[in-house]
């Protein structure tokens, strides 16, 4: 404790060191401590991509959208509902390893099945995983729940309206890339 003390004592005095002379601790306090994050611009995230001739996703948790690009040329871009706090979507570069057409869901915490095709399946028409800790797998799908899009409601996946995802599907395959920023 007491190092912690010294080191945070350091700061100020190296802080106040470099302040102008009217300076006061007041706006030292008053101050931002950590600087704003910068948006990240998926675009640029594409155009830097070394799969130049592949489709590559990008999926913006803060605009809340995935854009689709082939050759690095922006194809088509969809809303989306991210994870909530507590179940964030996970951020990195991933790849496609799985795609269901009409797919079942099991609940993972009461183990519940839902088949295909019934307006309660809440991964609605389609499936598109990008990510898995070996139990669970999080990914793009359809939803139930039309009125998330566009806000941070799910467990962690990227809900879409069904038209939408069935469209996201028709332009991936396994092995796509798929990169997720903030």
């Amino acid at each position: 404790m007491f190092l912690r003390h010294i080191s945070v004592l350091g700061a100020l005095i190296l802080a106040l060191g470099n302040a102008p002379a009217h300076a006061t601790l007041n706006d030292f306090a008053s101050s931002p401590r950590v600087p704003e994050p910068q948006r990240i611009d998926p675009h640029e995230i594409a155009y830097r991509t070394p799969t130049a001739t592949q489709t590559h996703l990008i999926l913006s948790l803060g605009d809340r959208r995935v854009y689709v690009y082939h050759n690095r040329v922006l194809q088509s871009s969809y809303p989306v509902a991210v994870g909530k706090p507590g179940s964030e979507t996970p951020l990195g570069t991933f790849q496609v390893f799985q795609m269901v057409k009409d797919p079942i869901w099991e609940s993972p915490f009461t183990g519940e099945i839902i088949p295909a095709g019934v307006p309660q399946n809440p991964l609605g028409p389609r499936w598109i995983a990008f990510w898995t800790d070996g139990n669970n797998a999080i990914g793009f799908h359809g939803t139930d729940s039309p009125q998330s899009i566009g806000r941070a409601e799910s467990w962690g996946c990227a809900r879409m309206l069904d038209d939408d995802a069935i469209a996201l599907y028709d332009q991936v395959q396994i092995g796509t890339t798929v990169t997720v920023i903030p």
